[in-house]
C-alpha cells in the first residue's frame, strides 16, 4: 500500500495554479538597497579606501596556513559555487519538477537568472580587471585594470543565485523560508572560502553577494517575459503533436507492384533482331498449337471409321527426269584426286 511520501513523486493531473511573485514594495526597496550597496563596495574599490586595505591585511593574514586542517573540507565545498556541477544538480531537480506539475517555469527561470548573471557579473569582471590575490603586484593597490577576472567573485555570486532560485521558486511560505535559509548559509560558506583558499579580496565576496541578490530580487520583472515564452513553446510542441497525429491517421497509398526484370542472357539484345526472334517464337507456338488442335479434331471426326493403312513408299527417285541430263549410274567413271596421278 502506497504511503503519501510516494504519492508526491507522481505526476499531478493537472498544472497547481503557483502564485507568481511580484515586484512589491518591500521587493522594490531591497532591491534598492542591494544596489546601493553595490556601488558604494565598488566606489570604495575604485578609490582604493579602507576596504582595500582590509582585503591586504585578510590576504596577509594567510588563513589556510592559520587553520590548514580545513583545507581538504573545504577544497571540496567550494565545488557549491561552480556554475557546471551546481548547474546540473539544480537543473535536475527543477527539471522533475517541471514533468511534475506540467510546466516549463521552473526550467525557464533558472536560464534567466543564469543569463542575467552571466551578463552582469562578466561584463564587470572584464571592465574592471582586478588581480587576484596570488597576483597581485603592489602591496595596498586595487590592482584594477591589469587584465584580471576576478571582481566580483564568480563563485560567490553563482551560489546565490543557483540556491535562491529555490528558495524562490518554492510553492509554500514554510519551503520558501527553509529554502532561503539553506541558499544563504551555502553561497556565505562559500564566499568565504573562497578568502581562506586566496582566490579572492574580501570586496570580491561583497560583491558577489549583493550581485546575486540583486538578480534574484529583479526576477519579478521577467516574469511575463518567461510566460510567453512558455506559452510559446508550448504551442509549438502542440502544433508537432497535431502534425505527427495526422501523419499517423493518414492510410499509406497503395504501392503497384513493380514489373521483375528478368537478367538478360549473353547474345540477347534489344533492337530489331531480338524483335523478330521473338515474332517467330510466337508465330511458332501459335502454329504448334493449331497443329495440335487440328489432330484432335481429325481424330474426333474419324472414330468409327476403320483406319486405313499406311501406304509403303514408292521404290526410287520421285525427281522428274531431266532430258539435258545423262542418269546418274551407281557406278560412274572415277575422279582424279588432285595433286596425284590419274589412275589407267
Amino acid at each position: 500500500m502506497r504511503t503519501d511520501i510516494f504519492a508526491r513523486l507522481d505526476r499531478e493531473p493537472e498544472p497547481p495554479k503557483i502564485e507568481t511573485p511580484r515586484m512589491s514594495r518591500h521587493r522594490i526597496a531591497l532591491f534598492g538597497g542591494t544596489l546601493a550597496f553595490y556601488l558604494a563596495i565598488v566606489l570604495a574599490v575604485l578609490v582604493s579606501s579602507w576596504l582595500v586595505a582590509l582585503d591586504w591585511k585578510v590576504m596577509l593574514f594567510r588563513p589556510y596556513q592559520q587553520w590548514p586542517e580545513l583545507h581538504a573540507f573545504l577544497d571540496y565545498y567550494v565545488v557549491l559555487g561552480q556554475r557546471g556541477p551546481t548547474a546540473v544538480m539544480v537543473a535536475s531537480w527543477l527539471g522533475w519538477r517541471s514533468w511534475r506539475q506540467h510546466t516549463l517555469r521552473p526550467l525557464l527561470t533558472l536560464g534567466t537568472s543564469l543569463l542575467l548573471l552571466n551578463l552582469s557579473v562578466g561584463a564587470v569582471k572584464l571592465g574592471l580587471g582586478r588581480l587576484g590575490p596570488h597576483y597581485a603586484t603592489q602591496i595596498g593597490s586595487a590592482e584594477l585594470f591589469a587584465g584580471g577576472d576576478i571582481f566580483p567573485s564568480g563563485h560567490t555570486a553563482n551560489a546565490v543565485v543557483t540556491w535562491g532560485i529555490l528558495a524562490y521558486l518554492a510553492t509554500t511560505p514554510r519551503a520558501r523560508r527553509y529554502l532561503s535559509a539553506l541558499s544563504a548559509f551555502v553561497s556565505l560558506g562559500v564566499g568565504l572560502t573562497t578568502v581562506y583558499i586566496g582566490t579572492h579580496w574580501l570586496s570580491d565576496v561583497l560583491l558577489g553577494w549583493a550581485a546575486g541578490l540583486l538578480i534574484l530580487l529583479a526576477l519579478p520583472w521577467f516574469e511575463p517575459l518567461i510566460t510567453r515564452t512558455e506559452a510559446w513553446i508550448l504551442a509549438v510542441r502542440e502544433q508537432w503533436r497535431a502534425r505527427r497525429r495526422l501523419r499517423e491517421s493518414v492510410p499509406p497509398a497503395p504501392v503497384s507492384p513493380e514489373p521483375v526484370l528478368l537478367p538478360r542472357t549473353p547474345g540477347s539484345g534489344t533492337g530489331p533482331e531480338a524483335a523478330a526472334r521473338e515474332a517467330t517464337k510466337g508465330r511458332s507456338t501459335a502454329s504448334g498449337a493449331a497443329g495440335r488442335a487440328g489432330t484432335a479434331a481429325r481424330a474426333r471426326a474419324h472414330q468409327g471409321h476403320p483406319v486405313r493403312a499406311e501406304r509403303t513408299p514408292p521404290a526410287g527417285t520421285r525427281r522428274p527426269p531431266h532430258a539435258d541430263r545423262p542418269p546418274r549410274s551407281s557406278a560412274g567413271p572415277a575422279r582424279p584426286v588432285a595433286g596425284g596421278p590419274v589412275a589407267p
